[in-house]
């Protein structure tokens, strides 16, 4: 008989015998983006201009939505191609409010078309990736549980402020602070977790 998931230390052991936070311990969709995504560096434009976006669609959602709903994104927002989304029009936002695979907000629909104009306009300044990553900090959380895991930081509100300053929207600190665990400028993976230091950007700690 195999034995079921259990809780140590804050993590739970799959039947895998791998150990993961809760959230991404049961889904198979979030444990595959945990395995292999989450944390793992982004270092290019298109890439984190998309999560810079996906991101700011999360907002007051699950991050389970906008995952079962990024194919759709993707395809609605020419795979969050810069060029192309800030060239979109009045009829692209209605097309994309009319879009039932998206999240249909208006705001934050019109805040993908403003934010990428705002990556092509930061091309001048050393680009979006050299800018985000910038604000990496001198040292990462080491947490034990998710309850020891902050939401934000000094860092995620001086490249919140940094990137208003550049005209990028629905960039606020908590948001930031979750890019930057994404994209492996952070490691908040916990300290038990199987995925502990795999980004190459910080050391198991």
């Amino acid at each position: 008989m195999t034995p079921g998931p259990r809780s140590v230390n804050g993590v739970v052991v799959g039947e895998d015998g791998l150990a993961r936070p809760a959230w991404a311990a049961v889904d198979p969709m979030l444990r595959e983006y945990y395995d292999t995504e989450w944390g793992m560096p982004v270092r290019d434009e298109q890439g984190i201009y998309e999560r810079i976006s996906l991101e700011a669609f999360q907002a007051g959602l699950s991050w389970a939505t906008i995952l079962r709903k990024r194919p759709a994104f993707r395809r609605a927002f020419a795979e969050f191609h810069p060029e192309t989304v800030a060239a979109y029009t009045e009829a692209d936002v209605e097309r994309l409010l009319g879009d039932a695979g998206i999240v249909r907000n208006k705001l934050k629909v019109r805040a993908a078309i403003t934010n990428a104009k705002a990556t092509i306009a930061l091309r001048g300044d050393g680009g979006l990736v050299n800018f985000v990553w910038s604000f990496q900090p001198a040292a990462t959380p080491a947490p034990l549980s998710l309850g020891d895991i902050p939401t934000r930081s000094p860092e995620s509100v001086a490249l919140s402020k940094a990137l208003r300053k550049k005209g990028f929207a629905f960039v606020g600190p908590t948001t930031m602070y979750a890019l930057m665990e994404a994209i492996g400028i952070l490691d908040t993976h916990l300290l038990d977790s199987h995925r502990r230091g795999s980004s190459g950007v910080w050391p198991h700690t």
